[in-house]
Order: C-alpha cells, then structure tokens, then sequence
C-alpha cells in the first residue's frame, strides 16, 4: 500500500512542523534548542534536520537574531553582565562567532556603570547587615547576574560606600 505510506510521512512531516511552529510560538529559539526539542519529542534526526532546514530557508530560524534579541533582553530587562548573556547563549547552542557578534553589538562597554547603578539600587536593601555581610551578598547578586568578580567586588563597595574594605 504505496499511498498509505506516503500519507503517514507526509502526516509525520505536519507533525514535526507543527511542533516545530509551536514551540517558536511561544518563544524565539536557537536552532540547536529546537532541534533538542524535537528529537526530545520522538521525532527522527533526518525528519528534524530536514524541518530544520526548511525554517531556517523561511526565517524562521536564526541564530543571528536570536542572539541579538536575548542579548539585547538581558542588557535592558535584567541588567545582566557579558559573561551571563555569553553563557545563556552558549548554553542555547549558539556558535562561538555569532556569540561574540551578539556582545559585541548588543552590550554596551559600561559595564562597570551598570553593575555599579544594579548595586546602589540594591544597597538600600542591606541596611541592617553588617558591612561584610551586605558586602558579601551585594558582590554575590553581582556575580551571578554575570559580572566579571573584580567587577562585582568594586561596585559593590561603591555601592555600600566601603571603598576601603577589602574582601
């Protein structure tokens, strides 16, 4: 039954592309990502890799503006430094060149500034601390949210008015 074969394919191809569209409905994915999402999901590698392909051919996979758009996100949303956007990226399967594109376009150079601006509208949370404790959680808050650790430690005394505590 040569039709039946081909109608199941071709029902496993909506399959996979309707998937597909629904998860980057919910949100831009990298290409990598989508791919981990629909060999997770039980669809075939070569089904996928043609799916892939044929989104990527319609715009609707890009890796370029997808890093732009989270880069972007974390710098004006979540305040966070180079090294946390560079690692969700990495993590999201996004390669190395257009990574380093992303940062380079997307995040601003004043770093030190925007650790220094999230650490003073931090501060006023840690009265009632001890100096080296404020100091430890202010640096701590800085650090995961991806700033270099000298960084992190300068603008938090700043921010805490202890320029000369050293940690």
């Amino acid at each position: 039954m040569p039709g039946g074969s081909a109608r199941r394919s071709s029902g496993r191809r909506r399959d996979v592309h309707e998937r597909a569209l629904g998860l980057l409905a919910v949100r831009q994915r990298s290409r990598v990502e989508l791919e981990r999402r629909l060999l997770g999901a039980g669809f075939g590698a070569e089904e996928v890799a043609v799916e892939l392909r044929r989104l990527e051919d319609v715009g609707l996979i890009d890796d370029r503006a997808f890093a732009s758009a989270l880069a972007e996100h974390a710098v004006r949303t979540r305040n966070e430094g180079r090294r946390a956007v560079a690692r969700r990226l990495v993590a999201a399967g996004v390669p190395g060149g257009v990574v380093d594109d992303a940062l380079r376009e997307q995040m601003p150079d004043d770093e030190e500034e925007r650790a220094l601006e999230l650490a003073r509208s931090r501060a006023g949370r840690m009265h009632g601390l001890s100096p080296d404790r404020a100091y430890a959680r202010l640096a701590g808050l800085l650090a995961r949210r991806g700033y270099a650790p000298e960084v992190a430690r300068s603008a938090a005394r700043k921010a805490l008015a202890l320029e000369s505590f050293e940690a």
